[in-house]
């Protein structure tokens, strides 16, 4: 059975790259796909890959992907608040949102995820105690993507945190 994969920034550049990697395996369906204002980009990994949600944060790009996307397979959002309604757990979630904007939607998909493979920075530095207290409490998987974020995970697994005076 294909694993379910939301991707968090899908037509930037780690986006790009994950839904490579997808097209070149039988292993996964992307059943969401999250973006700002790439309309043209959207447009055609709509086109591709067929996900099941696509949710618009930009409202004019939300309204010109709206009127060009008609065919009611797909469901177009603005905001992921009611994402409950239309989908129950995924079972990999790419956040890479670039900056402080990644914030919410990982917070938000680190309850609906089996396992949150994290690539933006910002949402670690500023609201990591938030996430992992999520992530606990839904039972999600952490998985830092981000070369530096991997390192310290691989450097600091053998430790405890009070063996650890800084990072």
């Amino acid at each position: 059975m294909k694993k379910k994969i939301a991707i968090l920034g899908s037509t930037g550049t780690i986006g790009n790259t994950t839904l490579k990697i997808i097209n070149k395996t039988n292993r996964f369906k992307v059943v969401l796909l999250l973006v700002n204002t790439n309309v043209s980009k959207i447009l055609k990994q709509i086109k591709e890959f067929k996900p099941k949600i696509v949710v618009v944060m930009n409202k004019e790009s939300y309204f010109k992907i709206k009127k060009k996307v008609r065919n009611k397979k797909e469901i177009i959002l603005n905001d992921f608040k009611n994402l409950n309604k239309y989908l129950k757990k995924i079972d990999i979630t790419v956040s890479a949102i670039p900056g402080i904007a990644g914030l919410r939607p990982t917070i938000q998909f680190t309850k609906l995820s089996k396992k949150i493979l994290i690539a933006n920075k910002e949402s670690v530095v500023c609201g990591w105690d938030i996430i992992k207290n999520i992530a606990k409490k839904f039972k999600t998987e952490i998985v830092p993507v981000d070369s530096e974020h991997f390192s310290i995970k691989e450097l600091s697994k053998s430790y405890s945190n009070e063996d650890i005076e800084k990072i």
